[in-house]
């Protein structure tokens, strides 16, 4: 069994035990697992062998004996019998957006339904709307991410592809004397939220002993083609890597093309024309004479353009920017000075705040906002009035440890079905910052939903709209929020919308992020981590806005502690 099979196994029974109603923590340790096995970077078959289960993170001594069983045996006796209890179309109903694993239940319990297609073929007689707890507009919402199920793709979301990426080209460079220079390309270097697969790009006057390097790497699987200039590979957790390789002199055009955009490119090809020049993956030529370049930069001077960076390379208004040199001066992730949406074990994360402190003070950050589940949303043990003051003791002991750091308390406050929020406006004045979300009533028609926004939005108190459309990218679309009104209000009330970091949701897309940028809306960047390690999602939400032209005055946790506790205040 390779690590894909072992890791699907593994969130197999996270599903299970869920749609059991086991308790949450059993499932997010084993889903902990599989993500780690899924990244692991080596066959897992390998460890095993080495009786080194237990160092792989969140594999403790139970678990590591069912993994034992597994890789010993090819069967799993807890997980055939979880099969025997919940068939595995049950499970695979959790993929329908607006099916958690209560309805899912619900579902096989009451109706017998067992896969996705019998789902929809009750919905569309008519059968789901008389279950407790639907109705006839969740049946249609349910119809509808049936639909939304089948649109969609096999694409991979930025937060599993570039740390792959980046594991690849670290043990090339440490591995293959014969590499000069390495990089990601394609839609991974345009921090693109989904990718179709991985392409990397080398430039070597060696490309045998390149490719050697490259198929012999532990993560690698299977070579599924060799050739002289590209080689792919599947790896242990299933991605296709696809390398390239040319001699150094041709490395900054076969850097620009294979970057991309397509469109991006069909149009400094037809400025080449222009020009008397022709541009190729090898380089320029003129009148059947090569120019060959080495870097990109001489590749875009050529044209008579500055650099231009990867993430604007969507034929979106960059290349006729670049040319009147006003292209704009992206943020960068050393402009973050704190993150204004982090969780503690005080609702659904996992880390003390302590532990979340360290974690800050070690990116560098001046301060991090804790703002845990407020006490509607109960499946995160959200928090009461007198559990947030709770947390401030604790907050104020952590903070007397520190200099040149601050650790600010807030909520991500619910807002209700009716546009109210679920703390009173009393407790939300106490608080530092104040993100208020949607988490449940996603489906909901346009003008219902916009309004709870623009509600919550008109509160005082709230300096921030988390994952203002509540996409999950593969899993959930986004809701049918009118993002012209949201952002007209947000303008209007000083409230700030949140690209949320997480790479599943990357919410704002870079088209809206855009959009409120030339507007003037204010955004902010938030790692929405849930332990300490999430704090490193910060690079994909900044990766997110570079694409929507951001610049560090259009983000509001690029300000110094003191100018963002003066600029909440004063909304």
């Amino acid at each position: 069994m390779n690590n894909r099979q072992v890791a699907d196994i593994l969130y197999d029974i996270a599903d299970m035990l869920e749609i059991k109603g086991e308790i949450i923590y059993k499932s997010i340790a084993y889903r902990r697992a599989a993500d780690n096995i899924l990244n692991l970077g080596r066959d897992i078959n390998d460890v095993w062998r080495d009786g080194k289960l237990r160092e792989i993170p969140g594999v403790g001594e139970a678990l590591a004996k069912k993994l034992d069983e597994l890789l010993r045996t090819g069967r799993l006796g807890y997980y055939e019998g979880l099969r025997e209890e919940i068939p595995p179309g049950v499970v695979a109903m959790l993929a329908i957006p607006d099916v958690g694993p209560k309805t899912a239940n619900l579902l096989y319990e009451r109706l017998g339904l067992m896969s996705v297609a019998d789902v929809g073929r009750a919905g569309r007689e008519g059968k789901l709307r008389d279950l407790p707890g639907l109705g006839v507009k969740s049946e249609a919402n349910i119809l509808a991410g049936i639909e939304a199920l089948h649109r969609r793709t096999d694409r991979i979301p930025l937060g599993t592809a570039w740390p792959v990426a980046r594991e690849i080209l670290g043990a090339l460079r440490a591995g293959c004397s014969a590499l000069q220079q390495a990089t990601v390309a394609g839609s991974l270097r345009r921090m693109k939220a989904t990718i179709r697969d991985i392409d990397l790009l080398v430039a070597s006057d060696e490309p045998e002993a390149v490719m050697d390097c490259f198929v012999n790497l532990p993560l690698v699987e299977e070579v599924a083609l060799r050739g002289s200039t590209k080689t792919s590979v599947i790896l242990h957790n299933g991605l296709q890597v696809d390398l390239r390789v040319l001699e150094p002199a041709r490395y900054g055009s076969l850097l620009q093309y294979f970057t991309g955009s397509k469109d991006h490119n069909v149009a400094l090809r037809e400025l080449s024309l222009d020009q008397g020049l022709s541009l190729s993956e090898y380089g320029f030529k003129r009148d059947g004479e090569e120019i060959l370049r080495s870097d990109e930069e001489s590749v875009y001077n050529t044209l008579g353009l500055p650099w231009i960076p990867p993430e604007l390379r969507e034929n979106r208004g960059e290349i006729e920017a670049a040319r009147r040199g006003k292209l704009p001066k992206l943020i960068e992730l050393s402009d973050i000075k704190g993150d204004l949406h982090v969780h503690t074990s005080w609702s659904d994360g996992v880390a003390s705040i302590a532990e979340i402190a360290e974690a800050a003070r070690a990116r560098g950050y001046q301060y991090a906002v804790m703002s845990d589940h407020t006490q509607s949303l109960g499946v995160a043990r959200g928090l009461t009035p007198e559990r947030l003051w709770e947390q401030r003791a604790e907050i104020n002991r952590l903070n007397e440890q520190f200099a040149n750091f601050r650790l600010l308390q807030g909520a991500e406050v619910e807002i209700k079905a009716d546009g109210s929020l679920d703390l009173p406006d009393e407790v939300l004045s106490e608080l530092d910052v104040v993100v208020a979300s949607i988490h449940s009533g996603l489906r909901q028609e346009r003008e219902r939903i916009t309004s709870r926004l623009i509600s919550a939005m008109r509160n005082p108190h709230v300096d921030v709209i988390g994952h203002p459309r509540g996409r999950i990218l593969g899993q959930r679309e986004a809701s049918a929020v009118d993002m012209d009104r949201v952002l007209a209000v947000a303008l209007e009330t000083g409230t700030i919308l949140e690209v949320n970091a997480i790479p599943d949701r990357l919410d704002l897309d870079d088209a809206h992020i855009r959009r409120a940028v030339g507007m003037g809306v204010r955004l902010a960047v938030d790692s929405d981590a849930h332990n300490a390690e999430g704090l490193a999602a910060m690079e994909y939400g900044v990766a997110t806005a570079r694409r929507g032209w951001a610049e560090a005055e259009n983000v509001v946790n690029t300000l110094s502690l003191n100018e963002l506790l003066e600029l909440v205040r004063n909304k």
